[in-house]
C-alpha cells in the first residue's frame, strides 16, 4: 500500500473522546473570554472556533482532527502570554489559540494519539 492512501486511511480511522480534561478547561477558558469580553477577543480563525467548541464540549473528534491538533505543535512559541498582556490574557492571540485548540495538555495527547494510531496500524 502507497503511503499516502495508507495515512488517508489511519486519518479515516474513527473518533475519539479521550482528550483529557485539562484540554476541555482550556477550550472553555477561551469561550468564556469570549463571552465576557466579545470582541476584544480577536484570536483564531473559524476553524480554530470549531475546534474550541467541540473541545469545550467534549465532542468527539476525528482522527483528522486529531492529526491537525498535533499539528498546531508549531504554534507553542506563541503559547505563553506576553508580559504586555498579563493583565488581560484574552488579547493575546497567540496564547488565546494555543488554549482554544486544547493547550499543552490537549495538543501532546493528539501528539501521542497519532503516534499510537500509526503504531497499532502497523
Amino acid at each position: 500500500m502507497n503511503v499516502f492512501v495508507e495515512l488517508n486511511s489511519l486519518l479515516e480511522s474513527g473518533t475519539h473522546t479521550d482528550y483529557p480534561k485539562k484540554a476541555i478547561e482550556n477550550a472553555k477558558q477561551v469561550k468564556e473570554w469570549k463571552d465576557k469580553y466579545g470582541d476584544e477577543v480577536t484570536a483564531m480563525t473559524p476553524t480554530g472556533w470549531a475546534r474550541t467548541n467541540q473541545l469545550s464540549k467534549g465532542e468527539a473528534i476525528s482522527t483528522e482532527t486529531v492529526q491537525r491538533m498535533a499539528n498546531f505543535i508549531r504554534h507553542k512559541k506563541n503559547s505563553k502570554i506576553s508580559p504586555e498582556y498579563k493583565d488581560t490574557p484574552w488579547k493575546d492571540n497567540g496564547h488565546v489559540s494555543w488554549l482554544g485548540w486544547g493547550g499543552t495538555e490537549g495538543i501532546q495527547w493528539a501528539i501521542d494519539k497519532i503516534k499510537q494510531i500509526k503504531k497499532d496500524a502497523e
